[in-house]
């Protein structure tokens, strides 16, 4: 995506991949600041980041979550692109609002819990760890959420999986569509080839569903306005770029 970027607009750049062991991760970011990169952070380092960083933006404070870095004069800066790309998503789907049932607890949940807080949604917080269900709950409500743990029948408009679920072919399903009542679309944060199977079955029966590429090409666009400030994102070619890379 970003690379496809680059290229299009002539730049004197590249975007590599840079496996970090988790251990490794504080001198290796302290090294990426002395030389002056820009990047961004995956799973599962993103909450290490934002411990790592001189800066934060507003959204990577209130998150904990880094998920994009540049160097600022000299310091180094973090971001959490995470949290408008899924709002805008979600509101192109026109699921803006209402009620959110949210899976997961980690770092891109928490995204999505202040991207709920953001739109005045409630939000139900469902886990197979019910401690760690009960800590984001108590987390987003202390960030401005209306959060609750999900419990008894299961009633919201609009679900997020912000679980790993999905991301290899035979997992299970994150959650059956079918058992919660009032569902009109679903937003899968998994990207994989072929669309998951997942919003595949909730496609089926009857909600809108998309997989996080529209999510991936969004907060993209915003790191990419991070790293070249003054070259505004060719999103189009970002957007060609990650479908080329998911199509069956």
């Amino acid at each position: 995506m970003h690379n496809a970027a680059i290229t299009a607009l002539g730049l004197d750049a590249a975007y590599v991949a840079l496996r970090v062991p988790a251990g490794a991760f504080p001198d290796t970011f302290t090294a990426l600041a002395a030389v002056g990169l820009a990047g961004n952070v995956t799973v599962p380092l993103k909450g290490a980041a934002e411990r790592c960083v001189s800066r934060r933006t507003d959204l990577c404070a209130r998150t904990g979550a880094c998920n994009t870095f540049w160097v600022e004069q000299g310091a180094l800066v973090g971001d959490n692109t995470d949290v408008p790309a899924i709002a805008a998503e979600l509101a192109e789907l026109g699921l803006g609002g209402g009620r959110w049932l949210l899976l997961g607890t980690g770092g891109a949940a928490r995204a999505v819990a202040i991207a709920a807080a953001n739109a005045g949604a409630e939000l139900a917080v469902r886990s197979r760890d019910p401690a760690r269900a009960r800590g984001l709950v108590e987390w987003a409500a202390s960030h401005g959420a209306r959060a609750r743990v999900a419990l008894g029948p299961l009633r919201a408009e609009v679900i997020v999986n912000a679980t790993p679920l999905g991301m290899n072919g035979d997992d299970a399903l994150p959650i059956d569509p079918g058992v919660v009542r009032d569902l009109r679309g679903v937003l899968d944060l998994v990207y994989r080839r072929g669309e998951t199977r997942w919003v595949r079955e909730a496609r089926r029966q009857g909600a809108v569903a998309r997989d996080g590429r529209g999510v991936l090409v969004r907060q993209g666009a915003l790191a990419w306005s991070r790293f070249f400030p003054s070259h505004p994102p060719p999103v189009e070619v970002m957007r060609a770029a990650v479908e080329r890379a998911l199509r069956d």
